[in-house]
């Protein structure tokens, strides 16, 4: 499957940004898909992730309560609702598909597929 990720750009500290990517070339459905995202200088780290049919989905602590994972099916489409934003959110940030056969996970070994990332800045 090849993702699109989109919608990145610059705000300021307490805005909102809604990430999209955008999906082709396989059954979008067959896939639990994931946010990461890579600081300056840091590791890619876990954002969040939702399972194939959107029942379940996993937050990292930092973003819980501010961020929002979601899927349109019908429109091989993924989501990140970012409201609240901090300075400490600023990263590249990555949509990451994983194939539904190998279980729900969230670690970076659990998605096999990747789109290239898209900036995310949060000014102070």
């Amino acid at each position: 499957v090849q993702l699109q990720a989109s919608g990145g750009g610059l705000v300021q500290a307490g805005d909102s940004l809604r990430l999209s990517c955008a999906a082709s070339g396989r059954t979008f459905s067959n896939y639990d898909m994931g946010w990461f995202r890579q600081a300056p200088g840091k590791e890619r780290e876990f954002v969040a992730a939702i399972n194939w049919s959107g029942g379940s989905t996993y937050y990292t602590d930092s973003v819980k309560g501010r961020f929002t994972i979601s899927r349109n099916n019908a429109k091989n489409t993924l989501y990140l609702q970012m409201n609240s934003l901090k300075p400490e959110d600023t990263a590249v940030y990555y949509c990451a598909a994983g194939s539904r056969l190998y279980g729900f996970g969230k670690t970076l070994g659990d998605f096999g597929s990747w789109g290239q990332g898209t900036l995310v800045t949060v000014s102070s």
